[in-house]
């Protein structure tokens, strides 16, 4: 299946998990892929694997809550490849587990530069590139924690919940000029960030997974696999959506 020949997409936070699952299946589908992250080593990693496989990709270091760097990041794509079909915005973080009054507020602070600003400025620099074509499609990472509170984290959660608004809004605004706007709320998924936010402690994750009606975690590429159909023409009616991905979290 390579419906997506003669496409290019951009993923943010493809050095691991989702991103790099995303990274992967865009070019099994036969995108171009332009794979992002602060994580040089391991991003690098994400584009061996594609071309290794035998797809087409780039690896462009972007911290994207850093303008000028997502800016660069989004040029990028366009100086090689010429379009920008496709975006999933969607680096990340692990934070400290505080209640608010225990919470660091650089701690706080950064949470929402990455996951809220650094959307904003992903949306800000591909959306002008889309236009020109008069199609595309974005696909925001959020979370069940974007639609759900979870105490303890508050920067994380605050941030997620305003990807949710931010791509409802960026949906109004853009869908009439033929690009299509949406979000994904994952579930708890194997990933780097999940590890971290639970010290690679297996009795954590067995309580976590207990916590998803269907009893485990979630895999990257089930994540993926989302994004991809959301990019695709079979979801053209789909905007402005926060598609749930959790193995029933959010319904209990």
């Amino acid at each position: 299946m390579n419906e997506f020949n003669g496409k290019v997409a951009l993923v943010t936070g493809a050095a691991s998990g989702i991103g790099r699952a995303t990274a992967k299946l865009y070019a099994t589908r036969g995108a171009k892929v332009v794979v992002s992250d602060i994580d040089s080593l391991d991003g690098e990693a994400t584009v061996k694997q594609i071309q290794d496989a035998g797809g087409q990709a780039i690896f462009v270091s972007a911290d994207v809550s850093n303008s000028t760097q997502v800016q660069a990041l989004v040029q990028a794509a366009i100086d090689e490849y010429g379009r920008l079909d496709y975006a999933c915005n969607n680096a990340g973080m692990s934070g400290d587990a505080a209640f608010i009054a225990d919470m660091p507020e650089e701690q706080f602070d950064r949470a929402i530069a990455v996951m809220l600003k650094g959307v904003f400025l992903c949306m800000k620099y591909q959306i002008p590139h889309m236009l020109k074509q008069g199609k595309g499609a974005i696909v925001n990472t959020s979370s069940g924690a974007g639609l759900i509170g979870f105490p303890g984290q508050c920067g994380y959660v605050s941030a997620k919940h305003a990807v949710v608004g931010l791509t409802k809004t960026a949906a109004l605004e853009y869908i009439q000029k033929g690009i299509r706007i949406n979000c994904i709320c994952p579930g708890s998924t194997h990933s780097k960030i999940v590890s971290d936010w639970l010290g690679n402690e297996p009795e954590k994750e067995a309580e976590i997974a207990a916590l998803h009606p269907i009893g485990r975690l979630a895999e990257p590429e089930e994540i993926a696999e989302s994004v991809i159909w959301l990019s695709s023409d079979a979801a053209s009616y789909m905007v402005g959506h926060a598609l749930a991905i959790d193995g029933g979290y959010v319904v209990q």
